[in-house]
């Protein structure tokens, strides 16, 4: 079933395969009514994209994710509604874009100890202008020739468990929920089957979403997710996590069914808390 809503994609501002005016035109194309840009650690792709979609029928969620850490586990925020020009996120949001560069030259010394030489020249290529990912890693990896797939080379080598991971810099789940809402957005934890045990802690902090519809995710899983969801008083959410070609090859822009309800909530929330 095609969506009519995606609230997360990522454009070529972080380690998406297409320009966030490319993403809208896409979006377009498929006849979707919202869209949210999640790209990580920026926000640097939201004007962009709201520039492509003036005048025209698609609304423009700016947005942003954020990856904070504790121990053994990675769990992912997502902003919505956020002021993209806040002076306070984009200082933070540039300094953890630094500590990715950091985290990906350091990476590559790994890749090379195990006998794969990677030049950092086709790593900037891959990522372009965005921020330098680990998708951009396996991407050069795969056009080296030491592995079939991206997924291989995540699994292989790059993967949390992998002997090329390098940690990555550390924020808590609280402090990027802060960071959110210091930014007048709304806090939506992402792909959160595996994380559900933080929503507690989460909620009380202010947390006032959960994606529930995501990629991959069984009809199990959505019922799970929307329990707890209900539970907790949260607005389910949901998108493709669509990076393009090299990320989650399946997917498409609106791929995964999301209620345009969750559009609506989000906004009126917005809204009250402006």
């Amino acid at each position: 079933m095609t969506s009519r809503v995606d609230l997360h994609l990522h454009s070529t501002a972080s380690d998406g395969r297409f320009s966030p005016s490319d993403l809208v035109a896409m979006a377009r194309e498929r006849n979707l009514l919202a869209i949210a840009i999640t790209d990580h650690d920026t926000t640097e792709g939201i004007d962009e994209a709201l520039d492509a979609a003036r005048g025209t029928e698609l609304e423009v969620i700016p947005g942003v994710e954020i990856s904070a850490q504790v121990p053994h586990e990675e769990v992912h925020l997502l902003g919505y509604y956020v002021d993209h020009h806040d002076p306070v996120l984009k200082k933070k949001l540039c300094a953890f874009r630094k500590a990715r560069l950091r985290r990906a030259k350091e990476m590559l010394s790994k890749i090379a100890s195990l006998g794969f030489p990677l030049p950092w020249e086709m790593v900037a290529k891959s990522a372009g202008r965005g921020s330098v990912g680990r998708p951009h890693i396996a991407q050069a990896m795969l056009e080296m020739g030491y592995v079939a797939s991206t997924d291989e080379a995540f699994a292989l080598y790059i993967g949390h468990n992998g002997p090329a991971y390098v940690e990555r810099y550390k924020l808590s789940p609280s402090e990027a929920v802060s960071m959110i809402k210091e930014a007048r957005g709304l806090p939506v934890l992402a792909h959160p089957l595996k994380v559900t045990h933080f929503l507690p802690s989460l909620v009380e902090q202010g947390l006032v979403g959960l994606e529930v519809y995501y990629t991959g995710y069984s009809a199990e899983d959505i019922r799970k997710l929307t329990g707890l969801a209900r539970k907790f008083g949260l607005i389910p959410t949901g998108g493709s996590d669509f990076h393009g070609p090299g990320v989650l090859d399946t997917v498409e822009i609106g791929g995964i069914w999301v209620p345009v309800e969750s559009v609506e909530r989000l906004r009126d929330l917005a809204k009250i808390r402006a």
